[in-house]
C-alpha cells in the first residue's frame, strides 16, 4: 500500500532529480540535490542515464540490463548533460549508449539493453531467511548508533530525511564492521509513493542499489566507508532486471562481497520482494584504496 507523502519530501525530490530537462532529441539534463556532498552520488547517474535512455527507446520495451563505468567524479554544483547514442532498434532488443558530461568531460558512460515482455523458462533462488523489517532495529535509531563518529559532511546527508529507508540486518548486535564478515543483508523502502510507471521504478531501483553495496567489501576488513583513511568510490556498475515489481513495500538487498585486491573490492547483490521474488541483480567493483600517509 503506497503511503501518504507531503510536498517537497526526499522521495518527491528524488522523482524530480529524475525528471530531466529534454534540450534536443537525444540530449537531456540533469541536476543535483545541494546537500552539501562534494560528489554526485553514484546512484543518482545510474537512475538518471537510464531515465535518458528510456526516454528514447519504445514505449512496450523496458530495461533488462546495464553496464556502467564511473569515469570521474560528478560536480553536484553544475547541471549533468546526458548524450543518448541510439545504437540498434531490432526486432526483438533496443541498446543505447548513454555518456554523461560535466564541464566538457565524460564522468560516465552505460550500455543499457531494452526488451518487451515475452513468455519463457521461469526459475528464481530463494531469499534467505531473516528477521522481517518490523523486527529490525529502527532507521532513526541506526542513524543515532552508527553515525555518531562519521565526518560531518557524511553525518549531516544521512541524518537528513532521505528518500530511501535502510535497516541493515544485524547491527543491534553487531554496532558496526566485523572482520571476517563478507555478507550484509539490508531491508530497504521507499519513503514515499513511487508512481506505477516501469521505467521510473527502474530508474528508482537503479538508484538505492548503490546506496550500499561497495560497504560490504569493507565490513570485511573491519571498516566502513566512514574511515577518513581510505579513497572510496564505485569504479563501475552493472544490473540486471529480471521482473517488474511495485515499489510500495519492503525490498530485501542481499549482497556479498567475493574479493578484494589491489584497492579494487568486488561486490554482489540481490533484491527480493518481502514475499521472496527475486527481482534484480546487481555487481560492482569499487576502489578501496588506502591514503597515503604524511
Amino acid at each position: 500500500m503506497s503511503r501518504p507523502v507531503e510536498h517537497g519530501s526526499p522521495m518527491e525530490e528524488l522523482l524530480s532529480t529524475l525528471d530531466l530537462e529534454t534540450l534536443e532529441e537525444n540530449l537531456f539534463r540533469g541536476r543535483s540535490p545541494q546537500v552539501g556532498w562534494q560528489r554526485v552520488f553514484g546512484g543518482q547517474v545510474i537512475g538518471q542515464a537510464l531515465v535518458a535512455a528510456s526516454r528514447t527507446v519504445a514505449e512496450d520495451r523496458f530495461v533488462h540490463s546495464l553496464h556502467a563505468y564511473f569515469i570521474r567524479p560528478g560536480d553536484p554544483a553544475v547541471p549533468i548533460i546526458y548524450d543518448v547514442d541510439r545504437i540498434r532498434d531490432g526486432a526483438g532488443f533496443t541498446t543505447r549508449r548513454v555518456i554523461a558530461v560535466q564541464h566538457g568531460k565524460p564522468i560516465y558512460f552505460m550500455t543499457a539493453s531494452f526488451q518487451g515482455d515475452e513468455p519463457g523458462f521461469d526459475h528464481a533462488i530463494a531469499m534467505p531467511e531473516v528477521p522481517p523489517p518490523e523486527q529490525v532495529l529502527q532507521d532513526d535509531e541506526e542513524r543515532r548508533r552508527f553515525l555518531a563518529a562519521a565526518p560531518r559532511a557524511i553525518r549531516e546527508y544521512w541524518e537528513r530525511p532521505r528518500p530511501i529507508e535502510l535497516r541493515p540486518i544485524g547491527f543491534a548486535s553487531n554496532p558496526g564492521p566485523v572482520a571476517g564478515t563478507t555478507s550484509r543483508n539490508v531491508w530497504m523502502r521507499a519513503t514515499g509513493p513511487v508512481p506505477d510507471d516501469r521505467r521510473l521504478q527502474a530508474a528508482v531501483l537503479g538508484y538505492l542499489s548503490d546506496l550500499t553495496l561497495l560497504d560490504t567489501a569493507l565490513f570485511a576488513h573491519g571498516t566502513s566507508v566512514f574511515d577518513r583513511s581510505l579513497q572510496v568510490a564505485s569504479l563501475d556498475h552493472a544490473m540486471w532486471f529480471h521482473r517488474p515489481c511495485q515499489l510500495d513495500d519492503w525490498l530485501l538487498f542481499v549482497q556479498d562481497s567475493p574479493s578484494a585486491s589491489g584497492a579494487r573490492g568486488m561486490t554482489r547483490g540481490s533484491l527480493f520482494t518481502r514475499q521472496g521474488l527475486l527481482i534484480a541483480s546487481v555487481a560492482q567493483e569499487g576502489l578501496i584504496r588506502k591514503k597515503a600517509t604524511e
